[in-house]
């Protein structure tokens, strides 16, 4: 390797974000401040509400507790550096802070991946089993999902960082992405990347399409006697609140599997740019509403939490 490769290794990434056009910086500034303060806003809300609650309980909003501050941390490791890019003239990030930021939006997004396939198994044994409700999804069952969740998404994420760390750079460091993510980095590295992509597609599909699996079986499951109630109007409201559950997860994990289940000379930066757009900023915006503020329990938590008032478990 010559001396110009061996310092352009060590060299700083330079991220080019959503757009090279000046004049549309500060209208995506805008736009995504207020995407971000929203999602910010709604999941922090429902992280507390569900902490001050005490009729707020039950397996689902436990879990649903973790869900929410899962997305606030997974927004918050790409969006505030996407921000400032787009404003700012020097829009480099060192390749420690590549990896870092890299390792964290890894893990927070197999974690959000792996809590929405628990959440769904917990409305399944709600709906399919409710005599058996109480001892399946008990305090130490929900325990152990969401600690099987963030554990399980942090050794995903450090066995792939530890690959990443030992690819070259020896090209052009101007990454096409407003945050560093595999499929822009693995198209500037010159090193073989097989293994990377072959780890992807066989590790990363069992964190990902698995749990998407699951959630497509379990959401069938649940309409399927969802068909079965006696009340037409019962029928309509377990119906729309499914949909909206599933579109939103749809949403997810179809842009998640269109983005890295594809090989890396396949990859087109501007559609895999709108993609990731769709589940690092829309979605985290979304679970809070599509999941808790429709809920009349998680209302009144909001509630009692804004004037101060204490709510009981009896209180709904």
């Amino acid at each position: 390797m010559d001396a110009t490769n061996k310092s352009s290794e060590g060299a700083p990434f330079i991220l080019l974000g959503l757009t090279t056009s000046p004049e549309r910086r500060r209208p995506l500034f805008g736009l995504f401040l207020v995407l971000y303060v929203a999602g910010i806003l709604g999941n922090g809300l429902i992280v507390a509400a569900i902490r001050a609650s005490p009729a707020l309980r039950a397996p689902m909003y436990f879990l649903l507790a973790h869900l929410s501050f899962a997305d606030l941390c997974f927004t918050s490791v790409t969006v505030p550096k996407m921000l400032a890019n787009l404003l700012a003239h020097d829009r480099s990030i060192s390749v420690a802070g590549c990896l870092t930021q890299m390792y964290f939006f890894f893990a927070l997004g197999v974690t959000d991946s792996c809590l929405l396939a628990a959440m769904a198994y917990d409305r399944y044994v709600a709906i399919r089993h409710p005599l058996h409700y109480a001892t399946r999804m008990s305090r130490a069952v929900c325990k152990a999902l969401a600690g099987t969740a963030w554990l399980v998404s942090h050794v995903h994420s450090l066995l792939h960082i530890l690959l990443m760390a030992r690819l070259s750079f020896c090209a052009s460091h101007h990454v096409p992405h407003f945050f560093c993510d595999h499929q822009p980095l693995l198209r500037l590295s010159c090193s073989d990347t097989r293994h990377i992509q072959l780890l992807i597609f066989t590790e990363g599909a069992a964190v990902v399409v698995t749990p998407f699996l699951l959630i497509l079986a379990s959401y069938g499951a649940i309409a399927a006697a969802v068909l079965r109630l006696p009340s037409a109007s019962g029928r309509l409201r377990a119906v729309s609140t499914c949909g909206s559950h599933l579109a939103v997860v749809s949403l997810f994990y179809g842009t998640v599997i269109a983005v890295y289940f594809q090989p890396t000379s396949r990859y087109e930066a501007e559609r895999g740019r709108v993609a990731t757009v769709m589940y690092t900023v829309v979605t985290p915006m979304l679970n809070p509403v599509i999941y808790s503020l429709r809920n009349r329990d998680v209302q009144g938590a909001l509630r009692a939490l804004f004037t101060g008032r204490r709510i009981s478990a009896g209180d709904s």
